[in-house]
């Protein structure tokens, strides 16, 4: 990671879970993180939790609604003007509502993919466009899929979002695709995660107890463990290539 002293990251979602899990991983290894949320407040302290730990890079907290495009583009300027660029994307916000095939409410497949798909897109596009204009020819950009991403499990309530991650895995290999015609050395990859102990259960099932009970079946993966994971694979050697990472848990079945 030495190579990545200094330079700069981005991680949407970076306010809890593993947005914040990889932000803070990010900050240790020396790279300047700008972390972007709704609401700022946990970024705030977790970039004073950074400093008071010492660690060699820093934590720049900025608001964004990821699901207005105009707030995506002012960041990128905002990005520009204070950190020259962007040298790092990890695409890692995301979210799920319960909201069926059959019968579910319109407003919660856009969100899904106004946040999961679009905005995803946007970021992807403008931090490429950063390091472009930049000369920037080892970039990295992350997408945080999931396992949903290439399994449609018996969850009605799921099926929605399985379809915004199968798009992600599509999007992501077709980003690849296109970094090669364009000569780039940009790379491109997609970590699908399987369970973790995060925020998302209890917000998707609307319900903390039964998100619990879930989640309580096997001993499941931490945020920690997926901001290794994407370390790991930032640390790769710049000619690796490390398109699919799929990581669950041992005691998974899904």
């Amino acid at each position: 990671m030495d190579r990545w002293r200094g330079r700069v990251a981005l991680v949407t979602g970076a306010s809890v879970g593993i947005g914040a899990a990889v932000a803070k991983e990010l900050v240790r290894c020396g790279m300047k993180v700008v972390g972007c949320a709704r609401n700022v407040d946990k970024i705030q302290e977790l970039a004073a939790e950074c400093k008071k730990a010492g660690y060699t890079g820093v934590l720049v907290p900025i608001k964004c609604d990821l699901t207005k495009e105009d707030d995506i583009l002012a960041m990128f300027a905002t990005i520009k003007q204070q950190h020259k660029g962007v040298d790092v994307l990890i695409n890692n916000a995301g979210l799920a509502h319960p909201d069926p095939l059959l019968s579910g409410k319109t407003s919660g497949w856009r969100n899904m993919l106004d946040v999961n798909v679009l905005a995803l897109s946007i970021c992807a596009r403008e931090a490429y466009q950063s390091m472009k204009e930049r000369n920037v020819d080892d970039g990295h950009i992350i997408n945080l899929n999931s396992v949903a991403g290439h399994v449609v499990h018996p969850i009605s309530g799921a099926h929605f979002y399985a379809g915004t991650k199968h798009t992600v895995t599509a999007l992501t290999e077709g980003l690849r695709q296109e970094l090669h015609e364009a000569k780039s050395h940009i790379r491109a990859t997609s970590i699908s995660p399987g369970f973790v102990e995060t925020e998302f259960a209890d917000r998707y099932l609307q319900d903390k107890n039964l998100a619990q009970q879930m989640l309580s079946q096997q001993k499941n993966l931490t945020a920690g463990d997926i901001a290794e994971t994407v370390v790991y694979v930032l640390g790769a050697p710049p000619h690796v290539q490390i398109g699919e990472l799929l990581i669950r848990p041992v005691e998974q079945q899904m």
